[in-house]
């Protein structure tokens, strides 16, 4: 039987998310864009019956009312908006107070946070080479509005939280119809070594946001989908409860989950 997913945000990736919803187990029961959801007023319990889990997408002003409203609902989420990680406290505590499950994630592609926790463990190995600078460098098409990215961000984050502290020179290019490109690098007067992924399409980032909210159902808690990639790999379907006790993200703060929701008789 289909879970019931709703689109928050019918932009380029909510349509992606429609489209390959099927091929994990959804069926896409409602759609909520800028015309019929204005400063989340859309998102009630009432516009929401029949929803198991929703995948927002939609511009960084949004975000925050549009998680408050999914959560009020009792309907887990996975968010991919970026460019509002000034307000994460809030939504953090927006889904805690409900007792529903968020994942949120400023890039949803499997890929790219795998290429995170590469990017932690070379910054780790030459933060003790005192002689290596650093820099971050990425690019996306023109459309896209907050730059340096997200993801470039987060990377940055992530080498600093595993001992890099020095200098991370960042930069971002906007061009063409790039669906993104992340680059980071280590230079020395001897050498350069530099770590690079590259998306060939949406595809991959609505993949994972899809998995993700496949995963949240029946969960409590705010979750960072780079804890979770290690659990999608062989059971993007499951349901089993799991231990969602707290876990740290780079700076030290508890995002995991509080307890998986209790099953219903």
């Amino acid at each position: 039987m289909s879970l019931g997913l709703a689109i928050v945000g019918c932009g380029k990736m909510g349509r992606m998310c429609e489209a390959l919803a099927p091929e994990y187990g959804f069926e896409v029961r409602a759609r909520f864009g800028g015309a019929n959801n204005a400063n989340g007023i859309g998102l009630t319990r009432e516009t929401l019956r029949g929803i198991d889990a929703a995948v927002e997408f939609s511009e960084p002003g949004a975000a925050v009312g549009n998680i408050r409203a999914l959560a009020a609902a009792g309907v887990c989420a996975a968010v991919g908006t970026t460019g509002w990680n000034g307000e994460l406290a809030a939504a953090r505590e927006a889904v805690t107070q409900s007792e529903t499950g968020l994942v949120w994630a400023a890039n949803f592609s499997v890929g790219v946070n795998l290429f995170l926790q590469i990017a932690g463990c070379a910054a780790e190995l030459f933060a003790k080479q005192r002689e290596y600078e650093a820099w971050g460098w990425e690019i996306h098409h023109s459309a896209k509005k907050d730059a340096p990215s997200g993801t470039l961000k987060k990377l940055a984050e992530v080498m600093r939280a595993h001992g890099y502290d020095r200098r991370i020179d960042l930069s971002a290019s906007r061009a063409g119809a790039v669906p993104g490109t992340h680059e980071i690098g280590f230079d020395a007067l001897g050498d350069t070594v530099t770590l690079r992924h590259t998306a060939r399409s949406r595809e991959g980032f609505a993949r994972g946001a899809l998995q993700a909210a496949r995963w949240v159902v029946g969960k409590r808690g705010f979750f960072e989908f780079r804890e979770i990639v290690g659990e999608l790999g062989g059971d993007e379907f499951g349901h089993e409860e799991r231990d969602g006790a707290n876990r740290a993200d780079a700076d030290g703060i508890a995002i995991g989950g509080g307890k998986p929701a209790p099953s219903e008789s």
